[in-house]
């Protein structure tokens, strides 16, 4: 018996063998599954259903409750303390008080804050509250202000008309940006009546937090959607979807509304929505599994037997197919060995097969180049982080420069508040790095704020005039291009200079030529350095002349790029002029230029017995200073090294340049000096060379110009 039971079997399995998988699983669900099911299951769901149901009705009830027990008890809170407030007559003292000036008012508010009972009441948490009063002597700040500011606003309008003291209030400030403020508010609005004797209008004002209210919705963990609305507009919600301010009329989930309960609030009625939610009846079967698991133990009774047939036919090959699987994470995929049947299995395996084979080829191009990709966008977006904290750092400096200058305007002190105001357009158009052409309206304006900062530096000995046509203000010009003529004007014509002298900003326009002029009245240039400028001048216009007929003969090819290229390009290093016995200086400010200096330094000490000699070094932040540094640390001839501060705006300072110097050279001492002139009285009139700076050689030339008439 056992023996034909066995024979019938294997006989089942390999007719099973060949069927597909789609009619295995249909006589499996057929047999095994929706017979028994179908009678089980019904039952099971129809409780689960009714229970449902039930729950759900009961814990939408409880929300509501819970949600109108929340909302009156915080606007109630607020209407208390507004009570408090309003039964106060040392405010009304202070809100109808007539102050003289407004450091009267700034006294007596602080004295007013400083009471214990007022300034709880006033700073209550949550709440912020802010008092307005019909007195112009008033000064808006605070907790407190004039009517006349808020007159305009939807709120003070809505208020003004209601016949009731008390209003709530749900309030969109489209004017307010999200940056200072939250845009949605929620205002309880009183009118401040109950001890008026001069007929003064006043106004409290409590702003609830919004933010609050809604995280204390969130906290109450109903997981069951919930809105508040009034006149068909939601105002409240515990969603994460961003319907405030729509009509719940037109939401696509109205029809899920479970529960609804109205509740009155100062006159006005608002209406809790409560909508079901669509996976309840899921959690109610999570609650009943132990019953759906013997309910699935006793529908498996009948097709075991089937079951088995069909695992035999199928799981040796899925454990096959599990195995190559198993190769999936490693870098060469396995093929299967002698592949049996004809069904879907069978398939699947000839067609992992061909699958595995085309991926092993791609698998070392396409795999890792997604992740050399993957690499290079976390590096993108590493840099665009660091750009964005540099850029956001002088924020802070803005902020409290302002800070600075409001506070001095508050002590009169209106001169360092201008002092201040200039400073903060300057460094505001320093780190303004992504704009590099502006309108010359404002370059005037950085040009007007270095010239005041300037004036403050050197009083009656600076004036200045500047002067823009109109048709030029809106013209792009690169940004700073002006303000660094100025401050040169500043720096070799008016600094050195002990009397008065003035400073000309003009800018016109000639036909379609923009006219830039940057005029002083200061010390000006000898006949020998004018005579080679304008011999300088002369050869580049003569070189420009001869290019420019090369060019229309087509015998070369310029273009506006290629000459500005050249000009940026090109140096006049090595240009060692000797400025007195034993000081030697070169106006060498780029690495080419020192490069040169260093090569003239060399070849004088080539054949000679000079002693070594003293290096004055100092150069602006544009340059690439550590270059610089490293290349005249290679020469072997300075026995020291002064170091010091030129260039103005562009200074670079002293105690950067030397830590640069230690880095490269050990042997060689590097001494600090604040300022040239202190630099010079340093030289004992031996071997010196002066580099690094065009401002620099111009320094030195005015220090032994004032050395030698103090000596005289």
């Amino acid at each position: 018996m056992s023996d034909s039971v066995r024979h019938i079997t294997e006989q089942i399995e390999k007719y099973l063998m060949n069927f597909s998988l789609k009619k295995k699983l249909r006589i499996f669900y057929i047999v095994c599954v929706i017979f028994p099911l179908m009678l089980t299951d019904g039952f099971i769901l129809h409780s689960v259903f009714t229970a449902g149901r039930a729950q759900q009705q009961h814990d939408m009830e409880n929300l509501a409750s819970a949600l109108q027990y929340y909302v009156i008890g915080t606007f109630e809170q607020a209407a208390a303390t507004a009570d408090t407030l309003n039964l106060s007559s040392y405010i009304e003292n202070f809100l109808e008080k007539r102050y003289e000036t407004p450091l009267d008012y700034v006294t007596e508010y602080q004295e007013f804050m400083n009471q214990s009972f007022l300034g709880s009441s006033i700073n209550s948490g949550d709440v912020r509250v802010t008092i307005y009063a019909d007195n112009n002597t008033l000064v808006n700040g605070g907790r407190f202000g004039t009517i006349d500011k808020i007159r305009d606003t939807t709120w003070y309008q809505t208020l003004k008309q209601d016949d009731r003291d008390a209003v709530l209030l749900f309030y969109y400030d489209d004017w307010q940006s999200p940056a200072v403020a939250p845009k949605r508010k929620i205002l309880f609005l009183r009118k401040m009546n109950f001890a008026a004797r001069r007929g003064c209008e006043k106004v409290i004002k409590l702003e609830i937090n919004y933010s609050k209210v809604i995280r204390d919705i969130d906290k109450m963990n109903y997981e069951l959607p919930v809105f508040i609305c009034k006149d068909g507009k939601v105002l409240l919600s515990n969603t994460k979807d961003n319907y405030l301010g729509q009509d719940f009329s037109e939401f696509t989930m109205q029809k899920n509304i479970g529960y609804v309960k109205d509740i009155s609030l100062y006159g006005d009625t608002y209406q809790i929505y409560v909508l079901r939610q669509k996976d309840a009846v899921w959690k109610q079967l999570a609650k009943n599994v132990p019953l759906l698991f013997f309910l699935i133990f006793i529908n498996t009774l009948l097709p075991f037997f089937l079951m088995t047939l069909i695992e035999r036919s199928v799981t040796v090959r899925i454990a096959q197919l599990g195995k190559v699987f198993d190769s999936v994470d490693s870098e060469k995929l396995i093929e299967i060995k002698n592949v049996q049947g004809d069904d879907e299995i069978s398939q699947l395996m000839h067609n992992y097969n061909r699958m595995a084979d085309r991926t092993n080829g791609l698998i070392q191009t396409v795999y890792k180049d997604k992740l050399r990709e993957r690499e290079m966008s976390l590096a993108k977006k590493n840099a665009e982080l660091l750009a964005l904290h540099v850029q956001i750092n002088p924020h802070f400096l803005f902020n409290a420069l302002e800070s600075i200058r409001m506070h001095s305007i508050l002590k009169e002190e209106f001169e360092t508040a201008d002092m201040v105001e200039r400073l903060a357009i300057m460094e505001r158009q320093n780190v303004d790095w992504g704009n590099d052409d502006i309108p010359i309206s404002r370059e005037m304006d950085f040009v007007e704020a270095y010239l005041g900062l300037q004036k403050y530096r050197f009083g009656d000995r600076l004036s200045y005039s500047v002067s823009v046509e109109p048709d030029c203000e809106n013209i792009c010009i690169p940004k700073l291009s002006v303000v660094t003529f100025v401050e040169n004007a500043c720096v070799h014509g008016i600094e050195s200079k002990v009397t008065p002298g003035w400073i000309f900003v003009r800018i016109s326009k000639d036909d379609d030529m923009l006219c830039i002029e940057v005029e002083d009245t200061g010390k000006g240039m000898n006949e020998d350095m004018v005579r080679e400028i304008q011999d300088q001048m002369e050869n580049a216009s003569i070189a420009l002349t001869v290019c420019a007929n090369l060019c229309d003969r087509g015998m070369i090819k310029l273009d506006n790029k290629a000459v500005s290229m050249a000009m940026y390009d090109t140096h006049w290093a090595g240009r060692m002029e000797l400025l007195r016995d034993n000081l030697y200086v070169d106006g060498a400010h780029n690495p080419q230029g020192i490069q040169s200096f260093v090569d003239s330094v060399n070849s004088l000490y080539e054949n000679s017995r000079l002693d070594k000699a003293t290096l004055l070094f100092s150069v602006v932040s544009d340059k690439n200073y550590d270059r610089m540094i490293k290349i005249l640390c290679s020469c072997k001839h300075f026995r020291q090294i002064y170091v010091t501060i030129t260039g103005g705006v562009r200074k670079l300072p002293a105690d950067i340049i030397k830590e640069t110097f230690e880095a490269h050279i050990k042997d060689t001492p590097v001494y600090v000096f604040e300022s040239v002139e202190e630099a010079m009285k340093k030289w004992d009139n031996r071997l010196m060379f002066a580099t690094g700076s065009l401002y620099l050689v111009g320094d030195v030339d005015r220090a032994l110009e004032g050395k030698e008439n103090n000596h005289d």
